[in-house]
């Protein structure tokens, strides 16, 4: 019997989906101070998610190129109760960051500037031996336009900020799967500022979008 329901699941982590060269902002969220963490009705039915089937999709881009990637996610459970889901959270294994259009050493370097091995680079992006770890807290569940989304703080670096997504859910059998349309996320809210131009005003032509798009797909197992 297959059910749909949309829950609120996504990050995160952290880092990036694709921009069009219009500049369009796919679901474009707007951080704003956590909020409560969603708890969960001692009746709910607990999902455990599985980190080898469950990922996240990142775009990065520039005004000569983009960048395309994934991030594991490494843990987590989702509650349900009556088809819906009551609260969520799950980590996201920032170590795991992993360039998919490069190879070679190109691949090698742009990964270790990611995750801030190099002297002096430590924190030009995910400084991932500070923070190895980003997470998502769900906070709320709303529908919008047809669309049910997701809502939850969003860890990374160290810092918490509440954002909302669409998301979609099917429950079959004793198993689960969400997936996010792609959203938007600023990720200067995270203090991920190297090369923004917002940040650095006078660097010209030589800056990074501030704007990274994440797709997220989680798969989970009745406890």
């Amino acid at each position: 019997m297959k059910i749909k329901l949309v829950s609120t699941l996504a990050i995160t982590a952290l880092v990036i989906t694709a921009f069009s060269c219009k500049g369009e902002k796919k679901n474009e969220t707007e951080a704003s101070a956590a909020e409560e963490v969603k708890e969960a009705p001692a009746a709910a039915i607990t999902y455990t998610i599985d980190p080898a089937s469950s990922i996240i999709e990142w775009i990065g881009s520039k005004p000569t190129e983009k960048h395309t990637g994934t991030i594991k996610v490494s843990g987590g459970s989702v509650e349900v109760k009556e088809d819906k889901i009551e609260s969520g959270s799950f980590t996201v294994d920032m170590t795991s960051i992993t360039v998919t259009d490069l190879e070679g050493d190109e691949k090698t370097s742009l990964e270790g500037h990611l995750k801030g091995e190099g002297e002096g680079k430590e924190d030009h992006f995910f400084n991932v031996a500070k923070f190895p770890n980003a997470t998502f807290e769900l906070t709320g569940v709303t529908e919008k336009d047809g669309k049910i989304y997701l809502e939850g703080n969003l860890t990374i670096k160290g810092i918490k900020k509440n954002i909302s997504f669409p998301a979609t859910t099917t429950i079959e059998g004793d198993a689960m799967t969400l997936n996010t349309e792609v959203f938007t996320i600023n990720r200067t809210d995270w203090k991920v500022n190297y090369a923004s131009k917002s940040i650095f005003t006078d660097i010209g032509d030589k800056f990074i979008n501030d704007d990274i798009e994440l797709k997220i797909t989680v798969k989970a197992n009745k406890a």
